[in-house]
Parts: C-alpha cells; sequence; structure tokens
C-alpha cells in the first residue's frame, strides 16, 4: 500500500487563514455590540414610555382637580357677595343670602344712650322682612346681641351694621344721630375708643357702648352671653 503523504499549509496559506479568523472574529463582535446597543435603546425607550405614562395618570387627575378647584372658586369668589334677594343688594360686600353662613359665627353686643336714655336696638335688623335672606350681619331680638355669620373669616367694623340698619332697614327707628360725626362717646368692653365711630370693630364678645350726649353713663363691662 503507498504511503499517504500529509501536505502541510504554506505560509501563505496560514496568512489567510489568519486574516480569515479576525475577520470572522470582527464580525461577531459587531453583532454582539450592535445587539447590545439595540437592547440598551429598547431598555431606554421602555423606560420613558413608562415615566410618561406615570406622569401623564399623576398630572391629569391633579390638572382635572386644579381646573375644577379653580372654577369652583370662581364661582364661590362669583357668588359670594351677591345677595339673593335684589330688593337687599349687598352692603360693603355683605350680602342678603337664603341661607346663615355659619363658616364664621361671632357675637358682639351693643348698647346705645342717647341724651342719657338708653335706645332699644330693634329686632331683626338685617332680616328681609319676607325671610327671603338674611345679611351676614343682623339682630334677631332687642337683646343688643348683633350676630356676625358670615362665609369667610373677616374682621367687621360696626359702620358696617349701621349702614345695612340705615340703608336698609330704615323703617327699623334708626336714630339720626347715629349719622352725626360728633358728640358720641364710645366704648369697647368698659374703655374709652377714640376712633371714629363706624371703625369700632365686630371682634368676638366685644361689648361696644355708644353714648351720645349722655354724660355719665355706665359703660358694658359683662354681659351673660348664655353660651353664645
Amino acid at each position: 500500500m503507498p504511503k499517504q503523504t500529509t501536505h502541510l499549509p504554506t505560509k501563505s496559506q496560514r496568512q489567510q487563514e489568519r486574516r480569515e479568523r479576525q475577520r470572522l472574529e470582527r464580525e461577531r463582535q459587531l453583532r454582539a455590540k450592535r445587539n447590545r446597543n439595540i437592547i440598551i435603546a429598547a431598555v431606554i425607550v421602555v423606560a420613558l414610555l413608562a415615566i410618561g405614562g406615570v406622569t401623564w395618570t399623576l398630572w391629569k387627575p391633579a390638572q382635572a382637580a386644579n381646573s375644577s378647584s379653580t372654577s369652583a372658586t370662581a364661582t364661590a369668589s362669583s357668588n359670594t357677595n351677591t345677595s339673593d334677594n335684589p330688593l337687599y343688594p349687598s352692603v360693603n360686600g355683605i350680602a342678603c343670602q337664603g341661607n346663615e353662613q355659619l363658616d364664621y359665627h361671632i357675637h358682639a353686643h351693643l348698647s346705645i344712650y342717647i341724651n342719657g336714655q338708653q335706645v332699644q336696638v330693634p329686632q331683626s335688623i338685617g332680616i328681609a322682612s319676607d325671610n327671603s335672606c338674611i345679611y351676614w350681619l343682623h339682630t334677631h331680638d332687642t337683646s343688643g346681641i348683633l350676630h356676625i355669620e358670615s362665609p369667610k373669616t373677616k374682621t367687621y367694623a360696626l359702620g358696617d351694621f349701621l349702614q345695612i340698619w340705615h340703608g336698609r332697614f330704615p323703617e327699623l327707628q334708626y336714630p339720626a344721630q347715629l349719622s352725626q360725626t360728633s358728640g358720641w362717646t364710645v366704648y369697647v368692653n368698659g374703655k374709652q375708643y377714640n376712633g371714629d365711630i363706624n371703625s369700632v370693630p365686630l371682634n368676638a364678645h366685644a361689648l361696644i357702648t355708644l353714648a351720645y350726649n349722655s354724660p355719665g353713663i355706665t359703660p358694658d363691662t359683662t354681659y351673660n352671653w348664655q353660651g353664645l
């Protein structure tokens, strides 16, 4: 049997094989790099979509709530100072409304003396004759208690109450002297008040005594609020 002869690759063949292996390796590395880039890009896209979805989910209800709140605020703002009965329009922004506003509910007391005689504060000042509406400042009886029932916390002034009495309820024995700018001595909680009669603040449980040409009267210092 004849002996087989083994042919070793030539140098040129070996170089060509080495170049082929290098080419295949480079192609493999490029494919791997390209696949990694595709995966990274896909992950980024998915993450951005997820973030966008969460942001939209959170933003949309918030926007709707803000829009609703803004609309409600605007509506409340436009309606708060509007009287429900055109025969009793607002006074200094104080409306006459069908329901009592109890968000801010305090009481003050008013005593009036004219020429040494105490003048009774009438009942139903601030309450429509047909009971269709009630001003935020009003009286229920002749005790002198002023009811401040407002939809918002605010320090009202005695002048607001007097304007409601004089401007909307003059038939309730409004004393002409209350329109005078002089002749009055004013006390708040027993102490003389040096400001204008109309600027006296209607604070909770304030005891206001007005004295016109009435020297020697005793201003109020205590009052039985009976739980008010």
